[in-house]
């Protein structure tokens, strides 16, 4: 049973998704994730996988700290580094990080993995081969220990 949850992750996550590309398009994907904040797994790419939800009040606190990150860190007219599998109905959003961007958009033969998964699915670790860096981990932990 837990591989098949292991495998219908990744399926998912390897699934098609769909870029906001412009800021108001993630300020509408912001507000559909907190108008619906409950059953939201929380990971962040080479942290220990959670095995629990957050809250709904944790939830969009960390929706708040990570559009000011974005906005703070992606000095770009555009949004263009939130995926989500579905922008009107979404189970699960790939964030990546502004400071690790490589060729997110998954032209690439290896596209950068996101710094923040957030999925209706438990996650598993995606195996990254390199821990975050401190600034973000300093920021992880400010906001979830």
């Amino acid at each position: 049973m837990q591989e098949q949850a292991h495998s219908d992750y990744l399926q998912a996550f390897r699934g098609s998704f769909t870029s906001a590309l412009r800021w108001h398009h993630l300020d509408a994907l912001w507000q559909r994730l907190r108008e619906s904040p409950e059953g939201w797994f929380v990971y962040a790419v080479g942290e220990s996988v959670p095995t629990a939800v957050v809250s709904a009040e944790e939830f969009r606190d960390f929706l708040e700290e990570l559009d000011q990150l974005l906005r703070r860190e992606h000095d770009e007219d555009y949004c263009g580094i939130v995926y989500a599998d579905d922008l009107q109905n979404p189970s699960m959003v790939k964030v990546y990080d502004p400071n690790n961007l490589g060729v997110s958009c998954g032209c690439s033969e290896n596209p950068p993995l996101p710094g923040w998964v957030l999925s209706r699915m438990a996650p598993v670790d995606l195996q990254v081969d390199r821990p975050l860096p401190n600034n973000r981990r300093h920021w992880w932990r400010r906001l979830f220990r």
